[in-house]
């Protein structure tokens, strides 16, 4: 399609971990903590294979391919969502240009932010960075019936601001909200990690950068015009 035929960007949608706060090597920490209680062979020097998915189709990935006996399912992912928001609390922090990405959107129409993690989670993260009050609204893939790469949980911030999904530009990260992101017919920011760069899934971006801080006022013009 010419850029020219293409419709105007209304609303912005930014996923949380790994984009606005360096927690996506917090949650790698907390499953090779606690799976490894658990026989789980996770390492700190491993990528994290199932980043953008949410937590319990992540046990339930892991306890497919290594069943344990003890804790069940959901005490596993109680376990760690705790870790993992404690970690934020202690280690966390915003990434490079995240605050001045929600600004610039901001001015520019509504933005909401569309995560695969549990929303308790979501709150106690974004209030501890006072980011909540940023947002329009907020949602997680815990309410949808499938968790990213399924388009669900951006169809329903789109829903709820009134936005058609073509007429929203979401931010990723990672792959798998990459595929859920084009699935939803939604234009696309991602900001990937270098490890991460070289992963096909990326080429389906409208625009690929090293950092938020790389973010373009002209840029966002165009989209939104």
């Amino acid at each position: 399609m010419c850029q020219s035929c293409r419709v105007s960007i209304a609303a912005s949608l930014f996923d949380m971990d790994g984009l606005l706060i360096d927690s996506e090597v917090l949650w790698h920490k907390a499953e090779v903590d606690i799976f490894g209680t658990l026989g789980v062979p996770l390492y700190e020097s491993s990528r994290r294979s199932t980043k953008g998915v949410f937590v319990k189709e992540v046990v339930d990935y892991w306890y497919a391919r290594y069943p344990w006996s003890g804790p069940s399912a959901n005490e596993v992912v109680e376990m760690l969502l705790e870790r993992v928001g404690s970690l934020v609390e202690s280690e966390g922090r915003l990434l490079p240009g995240a605050i001045r990405a929600i600004d610039l959107t901001s001015e520019r129409g509504p933005v909401a932010l569309a995560s695969s993690t549990p929303l308790a989670l979501i709150h106690r993260s974004l209030e501890h960075f006072n980011l909540t009050t940023r947002f329009a609204s907020i949602h997680s893939a815990e309410f949808e019936p499938y968790g990213k790469p399924h388009p669900g949980v951006f169809l329903t911030a789109a829903s709820s601001l009134g936005i058609e999904p073509s007429r929203c530009l979401v931010f990723e990260d990672s792959t798998a909200g990459v595929i859920a992101a084009r699935a939803a017919s939604m234009r696309l920011v991602v900001v990937p990690t270098p490890e991460d760069r070289a992963d096909v899934e990326f080429l389906l971006a409208d625009l690929v950068l090293d950092t938020l801080e790389e973010l373009s006022p002209d840029w966002l013009d165009e989209q939104f015009a």
